[in-house]
């Protein structure tokens, strides 16, 4: 539980437990940064911290950690209750993307900002490369109130500091934790076998995952022996099936039945558990991520398929490009049909380049654990608490 709200928060500055507000969507809403910040307040836990969340939404307390109030996009609802609770711990996380809050881009947030008087990390998810006036406005303002800022990539660190005013100094690099537990153990890669080739791509499904390429893709490999299989795992994103239903997947089995991949491209939409979804990834050849982004600086299905040891194709977005490029996987161009099948057809008929992809898989995967990640927020609090002094990378 939270420490007792007082006008200047606590001034612990010593090692033990620290104790974290975080303020941000969570579970039961289903979003990469509800499960972003679900799964860091598990590692904080998991490493002897508290947590306290400030929700963004009106939605249903949970029980594994303290859901102690909602940040209301109304006004008339009123603030104090949640500042309260972030101001009751020592450090208060605040995930940023435009969505979240209220006002024009998300800008109801810098209100709730000036509020916080305990030091104050704002994550940035989002760092877009040609921002909007107002864009600008939000992300360069809401990292002037924080005291430290973290983003995922050294891609999107040098995004924020050339294409914003944001100071360098205050910008640390912590990296995406993974839900999977990392794949430490030798695994036998598969050679050439009677065995089908598992190939994977799962997550909520929208426009802009690029998935109609990676079919095309697959159609080209028809003459593989043993032909490869295909699976789309996921369910469709809730915003996508509030605004246009079901139209992106019915897109995607229509293009897979008309093409020459029918045989060998299939569609799961099954809820998976944490356990359940280690072993369907653990359990793939060969992960592609075929997403249509050129200004993508995070993907968490990008650090899960690494974490598992699982070697992968993806198109050439920022994270990806940094992940790979010391031989976890091969990166292609966006919507490139020949060229995501090329480098699918490298990995699957090459067991030594697959071994060398998946073995550095493995080397990356134990930095990639939440308990890891959360372990650097929590060194990155110990520096604020020490002196409010931004940390230098």
């Amino acid at each position: 539980m939270s420490h007792p709200a007082t006008a200047s928060g606590p001034t612990r500055l010593g090692g033990g437990a620290r104790s974290f507000g975080i303020l941000s969507t969570f579970p039961p809403t289903e979003c990469g940064i509800a499960t972003f910040s679900a799964a860091l307040a598990a590692g904080i836990i998991a490493n002897g911290g508290t947590v306290d969340v400030v929700r963004c939404g009106a939605t249903p307390p949970l029980e594994d950690v303290s859901v102690l109030g909602t940040l209301a996009t109304d006004d008339s609802l009123g603030l104090p209750a949640p500042l309260d609770v972030l101001n009751g711990t020592d450090v208060a996380i605040i995930q940023h993307e435009y969505g979240l809050y209220g006002g024009s881009d998300g800008a109801e947030i810098l209100d709730t900002m000036a509020g916080i008087v305990v030091p104050a990390i704002i994550v940035a998810h989002t760092v877009v490369s040609s921002p909007t006036t107002n864009q600008r406005h939000v992300l360069e303002q809401a990292c002037k109130r924080a005291d430290a800022v973290v983003v995922m990539t050294e891609t999107a660190r040098t995004r924020l500091t050339t294409c914003f005013d944001v100071q360098r100094s205050k910008v640390v690099v912590i990296p995406h934790g993974a839900a999977t537990p990392p794949a430490l153990a030798q695994r036998t890669e598969p050679g050439p076998t009677e065995r089908v080739p598992r190939v994977l791509t799962w997550g909520l499904l929208g426009p802009g995952k690029g998935i109609e390429w990676a079919i095309d893709a697959m159609a080209d490999l028809a003459d593989l022996r043993p032909l490869p299989h295909y699976i789309i795992a996921g369910a469709t994103h809730p915003k996508v099936l509030a605004h246009s239903g079901q139209s992106y997947r019915q897109m995607l089995v229509r293009r897979a039945t008309s093409s020459a991949a029918t045989a060998y491209v299939s569609f799961d939409d099954t809820y998976r558990d944490l356990a359940s979804l280690t072993d369907l990834i653990r359990s793939a050849d060969l992960v592609v991520l075929p997403y249509d982004s050129t200004d993508q600086v995070t993907s968490g299905v990008l650090v899960d398929a690494v974490a598992a040891g699982r070697p992968v194709v993806s198109t050439a977005f920022p994270h990806a490009v940094e992940l790979l490029e010391s031989g976890a996987g091969l990166v292609v161009p966006q919507r490139d049909s020949a060229a995501l099948a090329a480098a699918i057809r490298s990995v699957l008929t090459n067991p030594d380049l697959a071994a060398s992809m998946a073995a550095e898989a493995r080397r990356l995967a134990p930095d990639l654990s939440w308990t890891a990640v959360a372990g650097r927020y929590d060194e990155l609090a110990r520096h604020l608490l020490a002196g409010r002094q931004p940390v230098r990378p």
